[in-house]
């Protein structure tokens, strides 16, 4: 009996789920969001003319703020601590007290 192999299955690289929770956990330090914070991190084709192939969105869904979003223009693992706190810095009106807890 073969093993099946699932056609539409993405192939992740060595090291792609720690650096996933490294990413949580640099957004969670850099908006010093409690644990009951929400943080999705994921990995999208761009299609727009100006962006590389791959970016890395971030979502934060937090009880006392609305929804946010930035996105690092960059693969998920070649994505660092410094891109993640610059795409925050970057945030239009939206200060790191908004999203506390």
């Amino acid at each position: 009996m073969t093993r099946f192999v699932n056609p539409l299955g993405r192939q992740r690289p060595n090291g792609f789920s720690a650096r996933v929770s490294d990413i949580k956990t640099w957004t969670k330090e850099a908006l010093s969001l409690d644990e009951e914070a929400v943080v999705s991190v994921n990995e999208v084709a761009c299609s727009q003319p100006d962006c590389p192939p791959k970016q890395v969105v971030v979502l934060i869904l937090c009880a006392s703020a609305p929804a946010r979003k930035f996105a690092v223009h960059k693969p998920l693992m070649e994505t660092g601590q410094e891109d993640v706190v610059d795409a925050i810095s970057a945030l239009e009106n939206c200060s790191a007290s908004r999203f506390e807890n």
